[in-house]
């Protein structure tokens, strides 16, 4: 009954945010955005960490329209670096990990670093997962990159200016055998950053996040996940991904994937070692929409190792005395 309850709670949470979704699109996301977001959970919601046994960790690298220059000539395009590591602690039911995003676009340079953790809870067949993360964001506004139309007096024209911000989220995941559903929010103190003058003001707003993946094994060891990502700042501006990923062996994966009004995508990933344990994954995004202001194509490459804990066994060893026989 429980486990009932849970699931027709989200399931009218997510019919109400698809609802939302699709009533208007605005992109005004601050967060960094990734095409392989099905392999890094963690960023998007903490509850996610220590979701499977083992250490894992993960680096990605993405150029987002590549190529791309200003109007006056200059680079700016988003250039971005996530690395997760996580674990878990089966005995207690406890997930740990650690988040770093470096994102940087134009004169913007954000720094990310986040300490998390998650609670699992058995419900039956399902995994009622509690995650939350504490941590700081780092912003910074290189001033020799701005090209200011009219600048007002007290703007500077040269040097860097930093500023630091405790940042925390939190998050909660439903995972059963065939699905999982994930609702998140980051970023919510909204930490803001004037940079050193008070008349300027660039306040990071709370980003929402809906996952909802299904899994399905048609064939052997082939398996077909399905997964939709919804992303909304505040309630009126919204995206989303979707995507539908096939795995064989847990050795190959490939699949297509859309964001919304932005980019189509191919997905493709390897495993490097014959135990699984290190996977290389690459994405290539061709942008169908705005191509006005931008380049036409966007690439991800992502490592992921994975560390099983091993199980030691004791051998009892046959110890012989003259007097004694174990």
């Amino acid at each position: 009954m429980i486990r009932q309850g849970i699931a027709k709670f989200f399931s009218k949470i997510s019919i109400t945010l698809i609802l939302l979704c699709f009533s208007g699109l605005v992109y005004a996301q601050q967060d960094a955005q990734f095409t392989q977001y099905m392999f890094n959970g963690p960023f998007y919601n903490p509850a996610m960490v220590g979701r499977e046994s083992g250490f894992r960790f993960s680096a990605l690298h993405r150029s987002q329209w590549l190529n791309y220059t200003t109007a006056a000539g200059t680079t700016g395009a988003p250039i971005t670096q996530l690395i997760t590591a996580q674990g878990r602690l089966d005995s207690k039911n406890i997930g740990y990990g650690l988040t770093i995003v470096n994102d940087n676009i134009g004169a913007t340079n954000n720094l990310e670093i986040n300490f998390q953790g998650s609670f699992q809870k058995k419900i039956n067949r399902a995994t009622l997962s509690l995650g939350g993360y504490l941590g700081m964001f780092s912003s910074s506004l290189d001033y020799a990159e701005l090209i200011v139309v009219n600048p007002e007096p007290n703007l500077p024209f040269t040097g860097k200016e930093s500023q630091m911000a405790m940042d925390f989220g939190a998050g909660i995941l439903l995972d059963h055998r065939n699905f999982y559903l994930g609702l998140s929010s980051k970023h919510l103190n909204q930490p803001s950053f004037d940079f050193g003058d008070a008349s300027y003001a660039n306040q990071l707003k709370t980003h929402n996040y809906f996952l909802f993946g299904y899994r399905v094994r048609p064939i052997g060891q082939l398996r077909i996940e399905p997964s939709f990502l919804l992303k909304s700042v505040g309630i009126n501006n919204f995206s989303y991904n979707f995507s539908v990923m096939a795995t064989h062996q847990n050795r190959i994966n490939g699949g297509f994937a859309y964001r919304g009004e932005e980019s189509i995508s191919l997905i493709l990933g390897y495993s490097l070692l014959k135990d699984n344990s290190l996977k290389l994954g690459y994405a290539f995004d061709l942008v169908v929409g705005g191509l006005e202001a931008k380049s036409p194509t966007s690439h991800e490459l992502m490592l992921r190792y994975t560390l099983q804990e091993m199980s030691r066994g004791v051998e009892r060893v046959i110890q012989r005395t003259p007097r004694f026989r174990f």
